[in-house]
């Protein structure tokens, strides 16, 4: 398997390549604000107890929220009885912040040891999860969540909806099996995966699907006002699982993707919401009483999950997690539609790469231009370029690609041009091409991957490498 390394190869390979030359000197860290905790808890699911990960705030809530201008300033305690690290996805800190220790310049935190950060987040919807080994789909992972001014005087009530695929397996063997071609615990022919005839669309069964940690047998139920508005901010946070959100008919504008502001498009259809990627959702909610369930149903199958928004004298219904029917594949039939409000300026392209998508579902060989992580060859850009990623997905399954360290623009889809939303993950589904374009304003050694953790960990990573 080439994406689970130790510490040992870790450091070996930022050696060899000077990661530690990339490392600008290093100022003097601001007093934390905050703490977060990386834990061990205990939920139920489907009436069995598991042990799971966790991402304590001291607010008692999983994860962080910033107010506007407060600067990214907090220790990361580890006590979760195992080493770790956490990426702060979507953010764009200095490279030795990033929270990733395959390109050399972190480390491991320690069990009863902790970090420091500091640094100026990026404002919006973001999150937090594990990038060693597996343990992002042992749930280590929680919200981000950096407000704006506008944020605090919209006249909305807000919600976090982070979405999970959970397993009570190991999810080492869920690996082995993959990489083995064994269908136990993998697919099989199960979960929508058409063998032979289109795209394959899951790769593994989970025994459930959560919604800020609970399955639709006991949803969350917040509490809104009648005639309210509220923002959503939905996290995909899901390791092998794209989702169709279904808001059920409340008046809907989508306002943001990935943490960035796109112009506000009228939704009235569910929407595809794959790996890693997040949606800014505001909602009109009728004048009267009503419960009003957000759903997220699993592409290719009829299994979903979801919370559901409830006014205080609102008759809560049971929501069956079984669909009536299946949902078809995520695709990228918003994407053509997501215009950014804030685009890249206008300039010329000054470097583009070819990055050549492929694997296939029974060797499980998931590479970037014919390459695994463990012999990749590096993407490599100057500072202060423009640079325009032409991504082509030569697999027949879709790999939500996301880049450490910078957000891009989606400038084109086979061929044809557009001005896309601006965001960290995009998803490239079978046998398309996708135009990237971003500027190169952030020196060091970025992570470029497929958010499916399992393809990541079977190899489909690279790096982009400033030179």
């Amino acid at each position: 398997m080439t994406g689970i390394f130790s510490r040992r190869q870790i450091l070996t390979a930022g050696a060899a390549t000077g990661a530690l030359a990339w490392l600008p000197s290093a100022p003097a860290l601001a007093a934390p604000t905050h703490r977060l905790r990386a834990t061990k808890r205990v939920i139920e699911v489907n009436g069995k107890a598991a042990s799971m990960f966790a991402i304590a705030g001291d607010d008692g809530l999983d994860g962080a929220r910033l107010a506007p201008g407060e600067r990214f300033a907090l220790t990361l305690e580890n006590t979760c009885g195992a080493p770790t690290i956490i990426h702060w996805h979507g953010q764009t800190p200095p490279v030795a912040q990033d929270g990733v220790t395959a390109t050399g310049y972190e480390q491991p935190i320690a069990d009863g040891a902790s970090a420091d950060y500091d640094y100026a987040p990026r404002p919006g919807t973001h999150w937090m999860h594990s990038h060693l080994g597996l343990q992002e789909q042992q749930l280590m992972a929680a919200p981000l969540i950096v407000h704006t001014v506008e944020d605090l005087r919209a006249d909305t009530q807000e919600v976090t909806l982070l979405l999970h695929d959970f397993t009570f397996r190991d999810p080492m063997e869920i690996l082995a099996s993959l990489t083995s071609g064994s269908t136990q615990g993998g697919m099989g022919m199960m979960g929508g995966m058409a063998m032979g005839n289109g795209p394959d669309l899951n790769d593994v069964d989970f025994d459930a699907y959560l919604a800020n940690g609970r399955t639709l047998d006991d949803p969350q139920i917040v509490r809104v006002e009648r005639g309210g508005r509220v923002r959503l901010r939905l996290i995909n946070g899901a390791t092998a699982t794209a989702f169709w959100i279904d808001t059920g008919g409340v008046a809907t504008q989508l306002i943001a993707v990935d943490g960035d502001a796109v112009q506000p498009l009228d939704i009235s259809a569910p929407m595809p919401v794959a790996q890693g990627q997040r949606l800014d959702l505001l909602l009109a909610l009728p004048a009267g009483d009503g419960a009003y369930p957000i759903l997220a149903q699993r592409e290719g199958d009829v299994a979903r999950t979801g919370i559901i928004l409830a006014t205080p004298a609102a008759q809560i219904l049971k929501i069956s997690p079984q669909a009536n029917a299946a949902a078809g594949a995520c695709g990228i039939s918003l994407e053509a539609y997501l215009q950014a409000q804030a685009p890249l300026t206008s300039r010329p392209i000054d470097r583009v790469h070819r990055v050549v998508l492929a694997g296939s579902m029974a060797a499980y060989d998931w590479t970037i231009n014919g390459k695994t992580w463990k012999n990749h060859d590096p993407l490599q850009v100057k500072q202060g370029e423009r640079v325009a990623f032409d991504i082509f997905n030569h697999s027949m399954m879709a790999h939500p690609m996301h880049l450490h360290g910078h957000h891009f623009q989606v400038l084109a889809i086979d061929g044809h041009p557009l001005p896309g939303a601006v965001r960290d993950t995009v998803l490239v589904p079978p046998m398309t091409l996708m135009r990237i374009g971003f500027d190169a304003n952030n020196p060091g050694r970025w992570l470029f991957h497929c958010h499916n953790l399992y393809h990541m960990a079977a190899g489909m990573m690279t790096e982009v490498r400033y030179v």
